[in-house]
């Protein structure tokens, strides 16, 4: 048991030997605890050098081993849900000594990733995904008549989404040969983990047991009423001791719960259980955080963790200089205590993101209107436009990632009924580490077409809070989107005010080029106007669009650039340009943002810079764009020019 993270590189010999899982397989059975406890310790090194998610690797060290150990992979298929869990997966296939560069700039991802390793079988970060995608593999190598093992890891929480259910039914349905392992870290499902419920799981997973079952299944089946009372005692039996009635019912052999930190008896039950023909699920209980003491006591705080640095010899006593910054999360979570205490009709909803939305303080102040409806984002949003049926005010906190998931309830349950839900949408832009598969890059694409909704893109904190309250008293669909993270330090007015719907300002006047800048990039915007003599609007209104602010800078400058952290495609920018051609104004105009390509994982700095939307990157894509313009311009000279020029006869 660790209860500190080691800052020294530990003596991990048996782990260094195994740069492979074949190499793994080399070891006798009384090995596998020794390496577990080698894997956890290097784990926790390499998390402490690095930053990133640990709390779940820890819980899964004794199955990722033990998986590796019973199947054949990479030719058998491990498929990974969310993926926050696959840490000491990557440090068995091949990856240990780059585990220092994990979600850095072209570092290792810090989830599964195809193209990374053939052992990451899918790539994922959204969750609830496991079971269909294996169960499609498991399909494909039917049709090709290739024999190899199938198993989906999923997790408690994982589990409560809609679409691990479908994937059941339909596994269940066309009874296919694979195995789900409910990898249960939280008890949230059954909490019912006696010496009983332990024993008869032996049981019903020995090879002596099922020969029973079907040896009488055969001679029973015979006499219907005699095989059908077998089964129902069966049944009651499992069900007095586990919550195996429901995945039985829905057609799954069904193991467990079992210890899942016990190495001898999970690599028994994994052999036994992939020797059982059709669809079964064994159920592990594990420990998240397992092995080191804090994140054991704290399993949310400690899901992920930042990169420790050592402790300096000598303290500076002089004040730290660095502003004290609130993080838009907690600039929500204010807001939305605040309004609460005056309007009783507010009811908060979120899809599993309580803390990381800065709702918690909310959860305990108003528990009877707070509403964490785990992950299920569909639920979440047709929740909401219930509520907003029969006169309640919801507020939905929803990653922009995530708000993808819900995108047909947006549409025809909230924006079709023109339903007033406000929805708070976290982590826009460019996340950083996490990768694509986090990235808010698309929601003002997707929710711009949308009609009935109105979109703000607040620049600042400040901004932030007085857009939420904007948006939560306009009567239909509104969405305020803001990034991960801190912001520019303003300090934010409490008293809340009310923006006009759809109208930005001037925040800086200059001359020739106008920058209408939707979001946070702001600074960046007037570091190059400052720098250039050029004007910037803050536009703060995606839909509708302040219509007389671009006008007015249509008359006054030559060009007009746009600027966003979202995908160019679709988004605010295009906005621009279609209410231009609408109107036949011709003005030059350059649209930035995010390019047409998915960007990877790193510091949002670099991020942002990759990208060119940093203020060096702003400048240098006007710079390149108004060369264009003056080249092209004086070609179009030179051809008139030379067209005026008559042959002499």
């Amino acid at each position: 048991m660790f209860e500190t993270i080691p800052l020294q590189r530990p003596d991990t010999p048996l782990l260094d030997a195994i740069d492979d899982p074949a190499k793994l397989r080399e070891l006798d059975p009384g090995q596998l605890s020794e390496l577990a406890n080698q894997l956890r310790a290097y784990l926790l090194y390499t998390v402490g050098q690095t930053g990133g998610h640990f709390g779940a690797g820890l819980g899964v060290v004794e199955l990722t081993i033990a998986l590796h150990y019973v199947l054949n992979t990479p030719d058998d298929r491990i498929v990974w849900d969310v993926g926050h869990q696959t840490y000491p997966h990557k440090i068995l296939t091949g990856r240990r000594d780059a585990m220092s560069t994990i979600r850095q700039l072209n570092g290792l991802a810090g989830f599964p990733k195809r193209s990374e390793s053939v052992f990451d079988t899918f790539g994922v970060g959204h969750s609830s995904t496991s079971i269909s995608a294996a169960l499609g593999m498991r399909e494909a190598n039917a049709l090709q008549q290739i024999d190899r093992n199938v198993v989906a890891v999923i997790g408690d929480g994982a589990m409560t989404a809609g679409m691990a259910f479908e994937a059941l039914n339909h596994a269940a349905h066309i009874e296919s040969d694979m195995l789900v392992i409910l990898n249960d870290n939280n008890m949230s499902i059954s909490k019912n983990v006696g010496g009983l419920a332990t024993y008869f799981s032996k049981i019903w997973a020995s090879k002596t047991y099922r020969a029973m079952r079907e040896g009488s299944k055969r001679v029973l089946t015979k006499i219907p009423q005699a095989w059908e009372l077998a089964r129902k005692t069966e049944e009651h039996l499992k069900g007095m001791v586990s919550p195996g009635t429901m995945f039985e019912e829905l057609g799954f052999y069904y193991v467990g719960p079992i210890d899942g930190h016990d190495m001898d008896n999970l690599v028994t039950y994994l052999r036994n259980m992939l020797s059982i023909k059709g669809p079964k699920l064994l159920h592990i209980i594990t420990r998240k955080g397992r092995g080191f003491l804090p994140a054991e006591s704290d399993p949310v705080g400690y899901h992920a963790l930042n990169k420790i640095e050592p402790s300096p010899k000598v303290r500076s006593t002089e004040p730290s200089q660095k502003p004290n910054k609130k993080k838009f999360q907690t600039i929500f979570g204010e807001w939305l205590c605040d309004l609460a205490q005056q309007d009783s009709k507010l009811v908060a909803i979120t899809p599993a993101m309580s803390e990381g939305s800065g709702m918690v303080e909310f959860a305990e102040q108003f528990p009877e209107r707070f509403h964490d409806v785990a992950i299920a984002e569909q639920h979440a949003v047709t929740f909401a436009a219930g509520l907003a049926c029969d006169n309640a005010k919801p507020v939905v906190a929803i990653y922009s990632t995530f708000l993808q998931r819900a995108y047909d309830q947006l549409v025809h349950d909230v924006a079709l009924q023109n339903l007033d839900v406000t929805f708070a949408i976290d982590r826009a832009g460019l996340v950083g580490e996490d990768g694509p598969t986090h990235a808010g890059s698309f929601d003002l694409s997707f929710m711009r077409c949308i009609p009935n909704m109105i979109i703000a893109t607040p620049s600042d904190e400040q901004e932030c809070r007085q857009l939420l309250f904007s948006a939560y008293h306009y009567k239909g669909p509104s969405a305020v989107r803001y990034p991960r993270g801190t912001g520019t330090g303003i300090n934010v007015d409490e008293q809340d005010l009310q923006f006009p719907v759809g109208r930005g300002y001037i925040a800086h006047e200059g001359h020739k080029l106008c920058i209408l800048n939707f979001g946070v990039l702001l600074p960046d915007a007037i570091a190059v106007a400052e720098k250039h003599g050029y004007s910037v609007c803050d536009m703060r209104w995606v839909k509708p669009l302040d219509i007389e602010l671009i006008l007015s800078q249509i008359e006054q400058h030559d060009f007009l650039v746009t600027l966003e952290e979202n995908a160019i495609a679709g988004g605010a920018g295009a906005g621009i340009a279609e209410f231009l051609n609408r109107e036949g104004l011709v003005i030059p105009c350059l649209n930035i943002g995010l390019t047409d390509h998915f960007y990877d994982h790193g510091k949002r700095n670099e991020l942002l810079s990759m990208a060119g939307l940093d203020a060096d990157g702003i400048e240098k894509q006007i710079n390149v764009w108004l060369e264009k313009l003056n080249t092209q311009t004086v070609k179009a000279a030179q051809n008139k020019a030379e067209s005026k020029i008559k042959p002499v006869s």
